[in-house]
């Protein structure tokens, strides 16, 4: 991972348990893939796909969402899950975050697709 990224998903994991997340794992992976935070969000079991850009000239963070991402995202989620002893009702949200001028703007797309 390049540092932009790391530094993003430091980011989003500081502001996740300011909103009051529960952090559980960060870069959970599996030979399907990865999955950059899972949280609790209350009740809810979250799993958290981080994007940061510099730049917006390839279209914005959460359009590098995409559909074959969010496949491998729901296969890795479904990993994870069958490792619980309960059943829990969870979601996807995406975090994006343009970094610029050593700032970082981040937005929150809670509920981003589903299962």
């Amino acid at each position: 991972m390049n540092s932009l990224g790391k530094e993003g998903e430091d980011a989003a994991a500081a502001f996740l348990k300011k909103k009051g997340f529960k952090i559980l794992r960060t870069n959970y992976r599996t030979p399907l893939g990865e999955i950059d935070i899972i949280a609790k969000d209350g009740d809810v079991l979250v799993f958290v796909e981080v994007k940061t850009r510099a730049d917006d000239a390839f279209g914005s963070p959460f359009e590098a969402v995409t559909p074959r991402k969010r496949e491998k995202i729901k296969k890795v989620a479904l990993c994870f899950m069958k490792g619980l002893r309960n059943e829990t009702a969870a979601r996807f949200d995406v975090l994006s975050i343009m970094a610029r001028d050593g700032r970082q703007f981040i937005e929150h797309i809670p509920d981003a697709f589903e299962v």
